[in-house]
């Protein structure tokens, strides 16, 4: 029952009401309403963030989904009613700023991740991510799509940097989402697993697990972007949302749950 909830919890944010994988559109007035779409990896501080802010505006009604960063930005290029996106990079949001769908001056970085090698079993050394990947012990390694999701692409330069690439590929199960890379580890299907920081220091995951941080130095910096949709650029509430994540109130809570960040504005 346990781990039926984490998942639910991972994949279902709300702060006021939410929805998961896709947004439909609302009803009501779009100024007051703020719809966001963030990167899985945001799932459990999206859901302090979004409280947070609430306690300023308690009368908004404040829309929330996660998905891959990929995921997100194919939905609002087909017309998902998103105001704000939040990215695990800033090569999406700068996608949808190229193309049309977003509003290049609001773009910002709010939050840089972390990306760490995770597992549940402590008998397995944590000395080095190098010698955890050639462990004997290790058959199976979970991994997000890297073809749209950051921290896997993250996983995947950092395996091509030291070297291992084309060696653990027969040991590799990649999955669509971080939830799908959770429960590949948890029940036994992957020794061990490359996901976010912040979700590993989430209540349900802390206290049960090992990791070892993947140097920065081995992959792309994990940029977080937020940005304003065109729908969002008219919509005050949003822009007041983004504005917010700059606030001494949100960055707390993104340092708490292990992002670092920008220099303050």
């Amino acid at each position: 029952m346990k781990l039926r909830l984490f998942f639910a919890l991972l994949t279902f944010t709300s702060a006021a009401s939410a929805q998961t994988g896709s947004l439909k559109p609302e009803s009501g007035s779009p100024s007051s309403a703020v719809s966001v779409a963030a990167a899985a990896n945001l799932v459990f501080a999206l859901e302090a963030l979004n409280a947070e802010f609430k306690k300023s505006e308690p009368d908004l009604a404040l829309r929330s989904t996660t998905a891959t960063s990929g995921a997100l930005v194919a939905q609002i290029k087909q017309g998902a009613p998103v105001d704000v996106f939040l990215s695990a990079d800033l090569d999406y949001p700068r996608a949808l700023v190229a193309n049309g769908f977003a509003e290049e001056k609001s773009l910002q970085v709010f939050a840089t991740g972390k990306l760490v090698l995770w597992t549940t079993r402590p008998g397995l050394k944590l000395d080095s991510v190098s010698a955890l990947v050639r462990d004997a012990a290790v058959m199976k390694i979970a991994l997000t799509n890297p073809a749209t999701a950051p921290y896997g692409r993250a996983a995947r330069q950092a395996l091509e940097k030291i070297g291992v690439w084309e060696d653990v590929r027969p040991k590799l199960v990649v999955s669509e989402a971080i939830s799908q890379t959770i429960q590949i580890v948890e029940s036994g299907q992957a020794e061990i697993g490359f996901i976010a920081l912040a979700v590993v220091l989430s209540p349900n995951l802390k206290a049960k697990s090992h990791w070892i941080e993947v140097p920065a130095a081995l992959h792309a910096p994990l940029d977080h972007g937020a940005v304003l949709t065109n729908r969002g650029a008219a919509n005050p509430a949003a822009a007041r949302y983004l504005a917010f994540l700059s606030s001494p109130a949100a960055r707390k809570i993104l340092q708490d749950f292990g992002y670092d960040l920008p220099p303050k504005p």
